[in-house]
């Protein structure tokens, strides 16, 4: 259901922003009472040169950072207690706190892995007190998921104030957003503090005679999409001015996976090879949960010289199957290779590993072939990972995933998480 308008009515009802804090970190101190207090600092590798993903709040009080290598945290933060990321763990928790919301309102959308908009729009009769409201889900939170977990809750007529709001006061802030004190918020705040406005659109906006967020909100929507050179100027007008145009669920337009490869990994070329299966699986995977296929694949390799190799390949046919899309990678670097005399492109020199599938279709409108059976690979497919949800991701694999290590660690980002509710309807 597409729920953003652009016509601005904030006296029609408020959204609600739940931001759960340093959540990847407050999952592993909930689970373990002897983290609890101390600061920690979650890593999809824990060696030196591995990078900080969530940072508890602890951590986050003495300097560390989202995105800073461990070695640098640690020589900030001496006491710092790294922990290799746990994804399914975090997946677990997302799933119960959006249970937790959905008792309050059906209209909950999911926006990341910690972070979720209520629309309560259609309840105003049934909440007449919002802040109350807020502070009861915060309560359930704690009572019913875990006692460690908290949030910072935004409230406003539309989903980017009230992701403001939960930016202004962390951790476990409160803050309502209205038409009443809109102006004095923005008053003391820079452009940098709204959330998608970093310092290249800052410069742009000044250059405009646009210096603060109190001028952005009342600037008139033609000088900002002049300035702005097209209709994202537009979108902020609307956004300063309570109409809504964030909180639809939009489709994906694209699927990556992607990794980074260290030194360790690249002593063996074996490996490589296997992260190039589980690149392609793992798509796979995605794809099914959304029922579609890709028309288009591109593939990006990055060298420690620099170097890239990007290529685009169209398909003849939409595909859904990774082996599928592993052949056409394949084909494409055999060409490369045979065509320019180069040494294989899968070597011990690649730093980076990475596939995108875009151009989608659904699956019930790939048309039906006289030689192949379309539907019932789909069918297969969806039955496999069915099973695989059940009973583990590793008691049901292809032959061509055997291998004799695991070549890919499972990962979990911040961004979308339409693939795992597709998981659980």
């Amino acid at each position: 259901m597409n729920r953003n308008t652009v016509h601005a009515r904030p006296d029609q009802g408020y959204v609600m922003f739940v931001d759960m804090n340093s959540f990847f970190a407050s999952c592993e101190q909930q689970m373990n009472y002897y983290l609890r207090g101390r600061p920690v600092g979650v890593c999809v590798y824990t060696g030196e040169n591995g990078c900080v993903i969530a940072p508890s709040i602890e951590a986050r009080q003495r300097g560390v950072k989202t995105g800073m290598r461990l070695r640098e945290a640690i020589r900030l933060c001496p006491e710092l207690v790294p922990l290799e990321s746990r994804p399914e763990r975090y997946r677990e928790f997302h799933v119960r706190i959006i249970e937790v919301l959905r008792r309050y309102a059906q209209e909950v959308i999911p926006k990341s892995i910690d972070e979720a908009v209520i629309d309560l729009r259609s309840y105003k009769r049934v909440y007449p007190d919002l802040m109350a409201l807020a502070r009861q889900i915060k309560t359930d939170i704690r009572e019913q998921v875990g006692e460690w977990l908290r949030c910072s809750i935004g409230i406003a007529p539309n989903a980017f104030l009230a992701k403001l709001g939960t930016e202004l006061q962390k951790p476990d802030g409160l803050v309502m957003i209205t038409p009443e004190n809109i102006d004095q918020i923005l008053a003391g705040l820079s452009l940098t503090d709204l959330p998608g406005i970093a310092e290249r659109m800052a410069q742009r906006l000044k250059k405009g005679g646009i210096h603060t967020p109190l001028e952005l909100r009342h600037a008139s929507p033609h000088h900002l999409r002049q300035v702005c050179q097209s209709i994202v100027g537009l979108h902020w007008h609307y956004r300063l001015n309570f109409a809504e145009v964030d909180i639809m669920d939009h489709p994906y337009k694209t699927m990556q996976a992607m990794r980074q490869i260290s030194a360790a990994q690249r002593q063996r070329v074996e490996s490589l090879h296997d992260l190039l299966v589980a690149l392609c699986m793992t798509l796979e995977r995605r794809m099914v949960n959304q029922r579609v296929c890709c028309r288009e694949v591109t593939v990006q390799f990055t060298y420690t010289y620099t170097r890239q190799w990007h290529q685009v390949i169209r398909l003849p046919q939409p595909v859904q199957e990774g082996t599928w899309l592993l052949q056409a990678i394949r084909q494409r670097m055999e060409h490369f290779v045979r065509i320019h005399h180069c040494e294989p492109l899968i070597n011990d020199q690649l730093t980076a590993m990475g596939i995108s599938v875009s151009d989608f279709v659904p699956e019930e409108l790939v048309p039906l072939s006289l030689f192949e059976e379309p539907v019932r690979r789909q069918n297969l497919l969806r039955a496999v990972y069915d099973i695989k949800d059940r009973f583990g991701p590793d008691k049901l694999i292809k032959a061509v995933e055997l291998s004799d290590a695991q070549p890919m660690k499972d990962a979990i980002g911040f961004g979308s998480v339409k693939d795992l509710h597709a998981r659980q309807t």
